[in-house]
């Protein structure tokens, strides 16, 4: 699946992967391994991810915009260029007040 990404053995810039999408979250899965994923997000205004948890590790990268992030009940305003990890099994949710983009980086845990 990652050699159909378009950018396999080549440079992109992270914000030109994707296009906001009115109304919508818009993603794209660019390297899958057992070990985990990288997907990029487009999320227009007013669009989110309800609270859940996952069974790993996630690095969250806003590439563009500015994004809600919240974890365990404490809220993060995250923009452009700011990272932040949202721990395993921590239940957390995202927001978009206005328009962002993230590059979301998923580790599985070893066995």
């Amino acid at each position: 699946m990652d050699k159909n990404t378009g950018i396999y053995g080549k440079s992109a810039l992270l914000e030109e992967l994707l296009d906001y999408q009115g109304g919508a979250i818009v993603s794209k899965e660019l390297l899958k391994k057992e070990s985990g994923t990288v997907t990029m997000f487009a999320f227009d205004q007013g669009q989110g991810l309800s609270e859940h948890t996952a069974p790993f590790d996630a690095l969250v990268n806003i590439v563009d915009g500015e994004a809600q992030v919240k974890i365990a009940g404490e809220l993060f305003i995250l923009k452009k260029g700011e990272v932040i990890i949202m721990p395993a099994n921590k239940p957390h949710s995202v927001q978009a007040e206005k328009q962002f983009k993230m590059l979301l980086t998923l580790i599985k845990a070893s066995d």
